[in-house]
């Protein structure tokens, strides 16, 4: 397999997957446990479809430019096909529009930036630290 890696290109080094900081959002009281909590410190929730290939893709890019610790704020991870009824009632809660993916930025109880699809990419999280 060795020889077969340097023939077609392959690396003799695996790339180390990047892991972040994900805490899980799957129960509900999550959600008013992240509108208290964003009064102090940033809290981030991705909305993720593990179906969609968009999504997948969007998420990816997602992980390889994220550069924050858990210093700077918490990042959830919502797998919205396992658990719809947290996804819709993050729609609810903090007033944004169901779309997959998509990124919600929460400071002092409400959304102050949201993007979905290839737009999640674009919302620099550092300003809002």
């Amino acid at each position: 397999m060795g020889l077969l890696n340097k023939i077609f290109g392959g690396s003799a080094e695996q790339k180390e997957e990047k892991v972040l900081p994900w805490i899980p959002l799957n129960e509900l009281p999550q959600l008013e446990f992240i509108e208290t909590k964003s009064s102090t410190k940033t809290q981030v929730i991705f909305k993720h479809s593990t179906r969609c290939g968009i999504s997948r893709m969007v998420m990816s890019q997602f992980v390889e430019a994220y550069g924050f610790t858990e210093k700077d704020l918490d990042l959830y991870y919502l797998d919205l096909l396992n658990y719809r009824d947290v996804s819709n009632e993050v729609g609810y809660k903090f007033q944004v529009i169901h779309e997959s993916p998509q990124i919600l930025v929460i400071k002092n109880g409400v959304v102050v930036a949201h993007a979905s699809h290839g737009a999640i990419n674009d919302v620099d999280l550092s300003k809002y630290i």
